[in-house]
């Protein structure tokens, strides 16, 4: 699996925007401020903090928005308006959100979509919290800066924010029922896995 930052917008007063479901894994992380987020076929929403990350493993819809009573704005269309990755919705003082998208190979991607719960949100409580933290914040400074190298610094600070979830979410799902990834979480059964793995004969 492949994790690409592939934008993310300021905000302050009043706004709301919905984003299209999509057969991709989507990840993001606020790192300025808070805002409620509202997933489809979910009866209540949540809030979406500075310092938490979340991950969506199924295609849905959701808004995010500062009000969830008003009408919000299509995010294709925001962000094609704006020409670029970055939007910013009224001064841009309260809000700063990072989203992002997981590729996989086509032949072994639903491995990991069917063992990944719909939806998860780590908060700024967590125990990798400090780990997120810092993250987000060389991912702005990388996408602030025009040094040599940007592109590729951006990739792999992405990578490490996804892998962090997932180490974050084996450490809670540890009572949860059976599966290969919480396998690969077991200090025992993964070494058995990876050599296994490593010489199928």
């Amino acid at each position: 699996a492949e994790a690409l930052l592939t934008g993310g917008f300021t905000a302050g007063g009043a706004w709301a925007i919905r984003f299209p479901a999509r057969d991709k894994i989507k990840f993001s992380a606020v790192v300025k401020g808070s805002c409620w987020v509202r997933l489809d076929g979910e009866p209540e929403p949540g809030l979406l903090q500075a310092g938490d990350v979340s991950l969506l493993a199924e295609k849905r819809s959701f808004v995010l928005a500062s009000d969830l009573n008003l009408p919000p704005l299509d995010a294709v269309t925001l962000f094609s308006a704006a020409g670029k990755s970055q939007a910013t919705l009224g001064d841009g003082s309260e809000l700063a959100y990072l989203g992002g998208h997981v590729e996989f190979d086509p032949s072994h991607g639903s491995l990991l979509m069917d063992v990944l719960p719909p939806w998860i949100h780590l908060t700024s409580a967590s125990p990798q919290a400090k780990v997120f933290r810092w993250l987000m914040d060389q991912l702005v400074a990388e996408n602030d800066d025009t040094l040599p190298g940007k592109q590729l610094v951006s990739a792999q600070l992405t990578q490490l924010l996804f892998v962090q979830i997932l180490r974050e979410h084996l450490l809670r799902a540890s009572g949860s029922s059976a599966g290969w990834l919480r396998a690969l979480g077991d200090p025992r059964i993964a070494p058995a896995l990876v050599r296994m793995h490593g010489d199928p004969a």
